[in-house]
């Protein structure tokens, strides 16, 4: 992969310090104090433009492919890594102890896998429930309807934490889209809290949406051509 380095450079420079400042500015319109993370989308994105976003200050990268990660996992700057994309219960074993977070649980196999695979290795991993809030035909994820039903499920898998709900509303999709995800994750909260008080994050938005995400909710945000540029 080819690329100029001070362009290049220079332009996750300007993009990272303007999406600082639309978060802050979607914080404030939105009455909010509480912190929302930045996580860097690094999907075909070479090693040293990541680790230039971490020196800048990114702290959280997202994968979506299992072997494009374990490729490059070795040449990353120290940061946290959460699983983003699609995961296949026959490659959970390749990430397990190796990220922090799986976002994409979409099924009570993949949840089951996770959970035995974690006991394996003697954690308890931390993991988001996917909403299909769009109710999307070609995108996974659970139904809205199921969503407390499944939520309760997985929360009886002692090496699982549910940490929340992530979710990839349609592109240019009404703002009550946002805003019944927001209230799916609150109605959720109480019955989840019982028995997990980490039960807090809202994995929303993404380049072209995030600070409609932010005004509802969102407690990451997930950019990767906002932040890297587009994939050449």
């Amino acid at each position: 992969m080819s690329y100029n380095t001070e362009t290049d450079f220079g332009e996750i420079r300007e993009n990272f310090l303007r999406i600082c400042e639309n978060i802050e500015n979607a914080k404030a319109k939105a009455n909010r104090s509480d912190e929302v993370r930045l996580m860097a989308v690094t999907k075909t994105v070479a090693p040293e433009k990541i680790n230039f976003a971490v020196e800048l200050g990114v702290d959280l990268l997202g994968e979506n492919r299992v072997q494009e990660f374990l490729d490059k996992r070795e040449a990353y700057l120290p940061a946290e890594v959460h699983f983003i994309g699609g995961l296949q219960t026959n490659k959970v074993k390749y990430i397990i102890d190796k990220v922090s977070m799986i976002h994409s649980v979409d099924s009570m196999r993949l949840a089951e896998e996770i959970n035995r695979r974690a006991a394996s290795h003697g954690i308890i991993m931390d993991i988001l429930t996917e909403i299909n809030i769009g109710e999307e035909e070609t995108k996974g994820g659970i139904s809205a309807e199921n969503a407390k039903a499944f939520c309760e499920e997985v929360s009886e898998l002692k090496n699982i934490r549910l940490r929340g709900l992530m979710t990839i509303p349609p592109p240019g999709c009404e703002e009550s889209v946002f805003a019944r995800m927001r209230e799916l994750f609150e109605s959720l909260k109480p019955t989840q809290n019982k028995e997990n008080a980490g039960f807090n994050i809202l994995s929303m938005g993404m380049s072209g949406d995030y600070e409609t995400a932010v005004k509802h909710g969102a407690t990451i945000i997930r950019i990767g051509s906002g932040l890297f540029g587009y994939r050449k």
